[in-house]
């Protein structure tokens, strides 16, 4: 296979239309022939110019038509001839290709989040959110913005410049070099242009990603920024990058602007001797006025729309350095394969053997830790930040390669699983909860989008959440804003639970779950706890010992291996780790 990274942006999305590939070729030819209907206008007025001078001797008389009126009552049926066809083929085009545009714009941006959600999390970790969104729609919007004007702009052009150099040849082969002479110096220019300004483009895009980046981190934060007064330094941060922005694409344009006003004075020259020589011509009777008019026109027709072409190439670049930016993405592959093998039954049954990770060549995380989870159990993971508990989960979750070991559910390796296989068998409930903007009802709903209203409610009232939602303004039809900012922090995480709760899995993760909830709130969530976690496997992450008292085995873990590993009264007596813990918890020590 050949690497995408060599192949030319225009191919690229040439390959990718292949699906719309006769849609294409109906928006060329239809561009095509409007535009051969639009040039045909110039040449009436020079018959007609040749009908007034030359009379019965005119052009048209050797269409048998001698008389001068009825000439020109033929010229004024053909014009309008003309002119209704070049605006027939004129709406043909603008739909086809503005279809075009939409169906490569909407399939583009929805595979390329697509694809994204694929990639591991590690992709994620390494960029920023607001540079992926600048690809995901500024770029796209930029490559809809081509295909919708540049494409037929490029296609009318060469048009225009083989049919017009094929007339001057056909009716005054003399002169026509003059004007086809000034058009090897436009296009040479117009490549060169094209080669010199490409980089500027390519940073004009990064800019852009940062920009966004930025916006979008800023955005995130606004409570923060707010707590902290940080306003104004946030928007001098802003007004940085965006005068950046402003510069790259300032230094662009000092580029492509100098195209048009350079390309203007060559074109006047093969103009003027156009009109001189032509002119002479015509003094010297080796030219027939009408001809004369139609080289005249014809030379404006052929020159002028050259200016344009600083403007399309302009639209071009950026077209395709964002062209570049897209395939990149759709194209960049994950770190790790899924698995093939499906799973239809799950008990529950987890083990971690001899595991060990790092993050990106960092000292180790795990180091050999082994956890046998029998089915049904519930197992607490306990220990100091940074000891690899919410790390084991990640790869429990299979959201990065396992380095070393292996991880089984009820004895099958994770790694032969499907991630959808993997991850539909089990329920994560994290501290930090992810509401999306929409109803409560919804976000309850979230991952299992065809249940009942009583199943909503049901799951809510296991986690103890159906009493303050029927409080709310609108009770499971309220509106919980962006990230459920309208909810307090124990509401979120009982909606989180409720959530887990709905989707029923065989294995359930309770990540720090009352970690920041009041008292009451904690209680209250660690009574729905116990009653979901009654019938499956739950795995428990904790720096609170109290609510793990009661888990079949806990698993104390320093430094990225398991130190200690009991029951609570067990550990209590062992003196070790976690009795110091329990201690300072319980205001003993």
């Amino acid at each position: 296979m050949p690497n995408q990274q060599q192949t030319s942006p225009l191919r690229r999305l040439y390959n990718y239309t292949a699906d719309k590939r006769q849609l294409v070729v109906f928006a060329t030819l239809f561009s095509i022939i409007n535009k051969l209907f639009d040039l045909l206008p110039t040449t009436m007025v020079g018959l007609a110019v040749d009908v007034i001078v030359q009379k019965e001797n005119a052009l048209l008389a050797k269409w048998g038509v001698t008389e001068v009126l009825p000439q020109l009552y033929l010229l004024a049926g053909l014009t309008a001839f003309v002119h209704i066809f070049e605006s027939l083929f004129q709406y043909l085009y603008e739909v086809r290709w503005r279809n075009l545009a939409q169906h490569v714009q909407h399939n583009l941006r929805v595979e390329a989040y697509d694809h994204v959600q694929g990639l591991d999390q590690s992709y994620f970790e390494d960029r920023s959110t607001g540079g992926l969104i600048a690809i995901l729609n500024d770029d796209i919007n930029q490559l809809e913005r081509f295909l919708d004007v540049g494409a037929n702009e490029i296609i009318q052009l060469v048009t225009t410049l083989i049919t017009i150099s094929a007339m001057f040849f056909v009716l005054a082969p003399t002169v026509a070099w003059y004007a086809i002479i000034p058009m090897p110096i436009v296009m040479i220019g117009a490549l060169y242009y094209q080669r010199l300004i490409q980089p500027y483009y390519k940073t004009v895009r990064e800019s852009v990603g940062l920009l966004n980046s930025q916006l979008s981190n800023n955005l995130s934060g606004i409570a923060t920024i707010k707590s902290y007064t940080a306003e104004q330094h946030e928007t001098k941060r802003i007004e940085t990058v965006s005068r950046a922005y402003q510069t790259r694409n300032e230094d662009a344009i000092k580029v492509s602007a100098a195209f048009i006003p350079l390309i203007r004075m060559v074109i006047m020259a093969g103009f003027i001797t156009i009109m001189i020589t032509g002119g002479v011509a015509v003094m010297n009777g080796a030219l027939r006025v009408g001809i004369y008019s139609i080289l005249i026109f014809m030379s404006q027709r052929i020159l002028w729309p050259l200016t344009r072409l600083g403007t399309t190439l302009d639209l071009y670049q950026r077209a395709m350095a964002s062209t570049n930016r897209v395939f990149d993405l759709v194209e960049t592959a994950p770190s790790f394969e899924e698995g093939s093998q499906a799973i239809t039954s799950v008990q529950g049954a987890v083990a971690f053997k001899d595991v060990a990770f790092n993050y990106d060549e960092r000292a180790s995380v795990l180091n050999g830790v082994s956890i046998d989870i029998p089915a049904g159990h519930t197992v607490a993971l306990v220990g100091a930040t940074g000891s690899g508990k919410s790390t084991l989960i990640k790869l429990l979750l299979h959201f990065y390669p396992l380095q070393h070991g292996s991880i089984t559910v009820d004895g099958i390796d994770i790694r032969d699983l499907t991630f959808n296989a993997l991850r539909s068998a089990i329920g994560l409930v994290s501290q930090d909860v992810y509401l999306f903007h929409g109803t409560v009802r919804e976000n309850i709903a979230y991952g299992t989008f065809n249940a009942s209203d009583d199943a909503i409610v049901a799951a809510a009232k296991a986690a103890e959440a159906h009493a303050f939602i029927l409080a709310l303004p609108n009770g499971y039809d309220t509106i919980v804003g962006e990230r459920g900012q309208k909810l307090s922090g124990g509401q979120r995480q009982r909606i989180s639970i409720a959530r887990a709760v709905l989707k029923d899995p065989p294995i359930l993760i309770l990540d720090e779950a009352t970690s920041s909830v009041d008292n009451e709130t904690e209680a209250a969530i660690q009574r729905s706890m116990e009653r979901i976690a009654i019938g499956r496997t739950t795995i428990v992450i904790a720096h609170r010992l109290s609510t793990v008292r009661n888990a079949h085995q806990i698993y104390v873990l320093a430094q990225g291996e398991v130190s200690e590993q009991g029951t609570h009264a067990e550990l209590v007596n062992n003196a070790g780790l976690y009795a110091k813990l329990w201690r300072v918890q319980t205001g003993e020590q």
